[in-house]
């Protein structure tokens, strides 16, 4: 037997694959030796999924998948078998011998990975560096702001990018090689540049952009004195993979200027960071979900952080992102309870929406948490307390408590016109639950909270069932889109994701030779939010965030955006030219203006908003957006639309 062979099974004469697998899968005790659970490789209702302690073996009964312990981790990590190897050993705290592949291919594959998961270890400690460092003292007062202490920074390993695109390339350069820093995805690069001369890399600002700016059409490979640092004067968030190793950042503006780019900017996708399949603070998280047997899924990192550091250690995040099957699929192997505690304004509450749909499909337990109005998870806790926050988590509500509160208020029940809104609000969540039984049980508590006759609701519901079809679907969502939606969405799609480099934009002010409908698209986008509470705020999103070499249709959608996105891509009647996508951002810019005033009118209609300040504050935003709305000039995209 050869030395890896002798260490392979060492390792699995270490592990206990209960151990292992109870790691991805909730296991309970089914038996003397046996412990079932449900099946991690295929969708399934009831536990067909056995590992043997003794033998130490898994087998479905449901799939037919098999096999060892480095099997299983092979197989639900989706790496190769040394790999798995490895990942076993780490676990068991096993020193691991020098690493053998089956082929070359194996081999380049697995050393790429590591090597780019130790230039972004190399990276964390370089932003931490700087975040000690003089030039570190607005990030330091930033965070000393948001209520973090040194001892939640450390260990959330949080730092600063310096405003220089050279420092940390010229840090890792001397150990690793061109192609990797581009593939790292922590460098951007003007394609076809020549080699900046070497006196140049201690100028910052400016002197960065004028030598990056520099371009040879003969050269097709940038030199690497043409790479520049993505990240400039942010405040660096890791993202850490399952394991803790760090794959990814987030970085987060310390500039208000429109140079400095979106206010948190995150990694591209890369060899070892897919943002849907990764969930943030999940390393440190997963333990206490496991003993809880529940987890908080707030929406963004500080969020995170903050809840975390308050004591709540179960906590998560989705990291702003669209809630996506892999990350269900992740979570669930700790917990099949989620309290989700997403933002309380109009774009968090549709994202809790998406959120809870799709883990309800996924078969998981779930409670929301609504903060008061104004509190996103990290304010409540800073201004409130931990024991405030634990008071909200206690009085958390079901998911369907949640949803039927939200019909009552958007389509009030007392006209018939009212009850049936609500109605078809409703449906298409109760259609979602797999268990027949309990969307019966649902159908006769919604009944009685509208006060509808629980047979004609059920009746509703059998129908629905069987006559919505994915085309149906589709139709009552265009209903909704409007023309200028369609137009922003088929602008994105002819071009890259946002996480581009900003600084091509379109702006039409003459810096491009040639007009690119998505880069206009996504300036606009970007710096105003349009999006935001729209119908297809989902698909903008997504495409929004999606890479130029990204498969439009195989975005995280569900089947009936896809549809729909499918087919507003398939109506491309008329040409996209930079007027008609100018006209389509000044029509959303009418709608957001719109849904502003109409919010500022229930307010001042609202009998808690009698103070006369408050009243008053009101008056003259109304009076604002109005004159906004009224003069065309004022949603030029050139002049100020911001008068709200």
């Amino acid at each position: 037997m050869t030395e890896a062979g002798d260490f392979k099974e060492f390792v699995k004469q270490q592990a206990d694959i209960v151990r292992i697998v109870g790691d991805y899968v909730k296991l309970k005790k089914a038996g003397a030796q046996n412990y079932s659970g449900l099946c991690p490789f295929h969708k399934e209702k009831t536990a067909s999924f056995s590992v043997h302690a003794t033998r130490q073996f898994f087998h479905c009964f449901g799939c037919g998948a098999s096999g060892d312990v480095l099997s299983f981790v092979q197989k639900i990590e989706n790496v190769s078998f040394p790999e798995a190897l490895r990942l076993v050993a780490q676990k068991l705290n096993l020193p691991l011998p020098k690493a053998s592949y089956s082929n070359p291919a194996e081999a380049r594959e697995a050393r790429h990975r590591a090597i780019l998961v130790e230039i972004h270890a190399r990276a964390c400690g370089f932003f931490e560096e700087y975040l000690r460092k003089p030039e570190g003292a607005q990030a330091r007062e930033y965070l000393a702001g948001r209520g973090l202490d040194e001892d939640t920074i450390q260990l959330f390993h949080i730092g600063y990018a310096p405003d220089s695109g050279f420092l940390l390339r010229d840090r890792l350069r001397a150990e690793f090689d061109q192609d990797l820093l581009r593939d790292s995805g922590l460098f951007s690069w003007k394609d076809g540049s020549r080699p900046i001369p070497q006196g140049s890399s201690s100028a910052p600002g400016a002197a960065e952009e004028k030598a990056d700016s520099r371009v040879d059409k003969t050269d097709p490979a940038p030199s690497i004195s043409a790479l520049y640092s993505k990240f400039r004067n942010r405040v660096m968030f890791p993202i850490s993979n399952e394991s803790g190793r760090v794959i990814a950042f987030t970085g987060r503006a310390l500039s208000s200027e429109e140079k400095a780019g979106p206010k948190y900017l995150n990694s591209p996708e890369t060899a070892i960071y897919s943002k849907s399949r990764v969930l943030f603070n999940l390393d440190r998280a997963k333990e206490a979900i496991r003993t809880l047997d529940y987890a908080i899924l707030v929406e963004g990192q500080m969020d995170c952080i903050s809840v975390y550091a308050a004591g709540f250690h179960n906590v998560i995040a989705s990291s702003g992102t669209a809630f996506t099957e892999p990350q269900a699929k992740l979570l669930g192997r700790f917990s099949k309870n989620v309290v989700v505690n997403f933002d309380p304004d109009t774009a968090g509450a549709k994202a809790t929406e998406r959120t809870l749909t799709l883990l309800v499909e996924e078969e998981f337990h779930l409670k929301v948490v609504s903060l008061e109005p104004g509190f996103d998870p990290d304010l409540f806790v800073r201004r409130k307390g931990k024991n405030a926050y634990a008071e909200a988590l206690r009085n958390s509500q079901g998911y369907f408590d949640y949803l039927i509160e939200r019909a009552r208020v958007q389509f009030p029940i007392r006209s018939a016109e009212g009850k049936v809104k609500a109605v078809n609000y409703l449906l298409p969540h109760i259609q979602r639950v797999p268990s027949r039984i309990v969307r019966d049980e649902l159908a006769g508590e919604i009944a009685q909270k509208l006060s509808i006759d629980s047979a004609v609701l059920r009746q509703e519901l059998k129908h629905a069932a069987g006559t919505r079809s994915a085309t149906a679907l589709k139709a009552s969502l265009e209903v909704q889109v409007s023309d200028a939606e369609k137009i922003i969405i088929r602008a994105l799609s002819t071009g890259s994701g946002i996480e581009a480099d900003t600084t091509r934009l379109s702006r039409r002010d003459g810096a491009e030779e040639e007009f690119n409908p998505a880069r206009q698209a996504q300036f606009h986008l970007a710096g105003e939010h349009l999006h935001l509470g729209l119908a297809t705020e989902s698909i903008l999103e997504a495409l929004l965030r999606t890479p130029e070499s990204t498969d439009i249709m195989a975005l995280p959608l569900s089947e009936g955006e896809r549809n729909l996105l499918a087919s507003i891509l398939m109506r491309e009647e008329e040409e996209l030219t930079a007027e008609r996508v100018e006209g389509a951002v000044r029509a959303l810019r009418r709608i957001q203006l719109r849904r502003k005033l109409a919010e500022i009118q229930s307010a001042l209609q609202a009998p808690g908003n009698q103070e006369p300040g408050r009243r008053q504050a009101l008056l003259e935003q109304k009076v604002r957006l109005k004159r906004v709305l009224m003069d065309p000039g004022l949603l030029d995209p050139g002049s100020s639309s911001g008068a709200a």
